[in-house]
């Protein structure tokens, strides 16, 4: 039976550079499949590109393809990746621009199509309503506030694109797991309609998608006996043409994969395990079995699928108001209660200028920031060697925003005694709300388009 093995290269947009180069050196794969967007990164990238009109995608896949296109080239790896993100041709061209700077012949294959931005109101005049996916609420006034729009691809279109032979794929708004399911679609001719299969190579994905998340990184139970995480190796998977695969990574790397390890990744994000549903197949992962066949050696087999849903998500961004933030640290003795202290002042600063938030979050680091409420209160102050105080509110407007940043300072000689201030205040920054709707398919596959660039 033949076999392809597929290695992950990215988690995340910001993720490590250096993992991906021991999968390529070392990992004897055909394909590397970078998964760099979540749906905080468009409105990231769409702020960027409002700074900068040649941006909206990921800057980390220049200096990313920079240092593995050589390698790549050399050993036949065939590089996907969904840096594109609201500008797929964007990131074409730097990509590009990089092969030139290092006298490489590559082919680069862009995928286009999700981004329906500037097809709003024909959607709406063909009957789509864009309600909320999760409320049914309706976009409202939302409309004139929205940023960009992207609908969410799935791996048919990463196969299409391997078939014009590139070397380099680069799409927009696809799937975590479609740069995974991609190659093995092109590689075995999987069949629109192979649900069992499509439903396994939907699970690689779903596994490898996070980097080193299913090797050891983030590991809830012993993760203090996790070898070497500072070379922790991203997984890598030996695929049969049968859709089962063994999950692995490259020799001589850190972190582990084992069964905890991979239930855990596999557990991830997860809603209804019966029906997990992508463009592609819906898959029921209560199906799936998971082994231990060696060291380093998980294998996955058994997910039953189900045809594909009649619609794609998409995902609308709109402007939201701002955010205004400030920090200030005390020192002990009594660290917290000057802390609180100094927000009782800064609360009533603002109450004295007319500033009247939306929202307005407080919180102390070291006490509670990470778990709010639940958190419990200090049983011995005097303990407690620092805290740091950080308050956020939301608005309507910028200036807001700027009253309270301004409002910190002065606390280092009018407030509590050993206040620490931080270098700087923080600018006001502009929030972009995130809409899911659904969308009928067939309103948006037949504009996908793929787009080859020879160097």
């Amino acid at each position: 039976m033949r076999t392809v093995r597929i290695g992950a290269g990215q988690g995340f947009y910001g993720d490590s550079l250096l993992p991906v180069l021991d999968v390529a050196r070392y990992g004897d794969v055909k394909y590397i499949s970078f998964d760099t967007l979540a749906e905080l990164t468009l409105a990231i990238l769409e702020k960027g590109r409002r700074k900068d009109p040649t941006g909206g995608y990921t800057r980390d896949v220049v200096p990313m393809m920079r240092n593995l296109l050589p390698i790549a080239k050399e050993k036949g790896i065939r590089l996907i990746t969904n840096a594109g993100g609201i500008n797929p041709r964007g990131a074409a061209r730097a990509v590009a621009e990089v092969a030139r700077e290092l006298g490489l012949s590559v082919r680069i294959a862009c995928v286009t199509g999700d981004d329906i931005y500037d097809r709003l109101d024909e959607l709406e005049a063909r009957g789509v309503t864009f309600a909320d996916k999760e409320t049914g609420q309706a976009l409202g006034d939302v409309r004139d506030r929205v940023l960009f729009a992207s609908v969410y691809l799935g791996a048919r279109v990463v196969a299409d694109a391997l078939a014009t032979g590139a070397d380099v794929v680069i799409t927009g708004r696809t799937t975590d797991t479609a740069q995974f399911l991609g190659p093995l679609i092109h590689e075995f001719g999987w069949a629109p309609d192979d649900w069992d299969r499509l439903a396994q190579g939907i699970v690689l994905g779903h596994l490898m998608e996070c980097s080193g998340q299913v090797t050891g990184g983030n590991y809830q139970v012993g993760w203090e006996d996790i070898p070497d995480l500072h070379r922790i190796g991203f997984p890598i998977a030996e695929v049969s043409e049968d859709g089962t695969f063994i999950l692995t990574k490259a020799p001589g790397t850190g972190g582990r994969v084992d069964l905890k390890s991979v239930k855990e990744q596999f557990l991830y994000e997860i809603h209804d395990p019966t029906s997990y549903v992508t463009p592609d197949v819906v898959c029921d992962l209560t199906t799936t079995r998971l082994e231990q066949v060696g060291e380093n050696r998980v294998r996955v087999s058994g997910t039953k699928g189900r045809p594909a849903p009649p619609t794609l998500k998409a995902l609308l961004g709109y402007a939201d108001g701002w955010m205004g933030e400030g920090y200030i640290s005390f020192s002990w003795p009594k660290a917290y209660s000057k802390a609180k202290r100094a927000a009782q002042i800064i609360r009533a600063r603002l109450e004295m200028q007319g500033v009247k938030p939306e929202e307005i979050h407080e919180e102390y680091i070291g006490i509670n920031s990470l778990w709010g409420a639940l958190a419990p209160e200090p049983v011995d102050e005097d303990q407690i060697n620092e805290v740091r105080l950080r308050i956020a509110i939301r608005t309507r407007n910028k200036k807001d925003c700027e009253i309270l940043a301004r409002e910190f300072p002065p606390l280092l000689l009018s407030g509590p005694p050993t206040a620490s201030a931080v270098a700087g205040t923080p600018q006001p920054r502009e929030l972009m709300g995130l809409w899911s709707t659904l969308i009928p398919r067939e309103l948006i596959e037949p504009y996908v388009k793929i787009e080859v660039e020879e160097v």
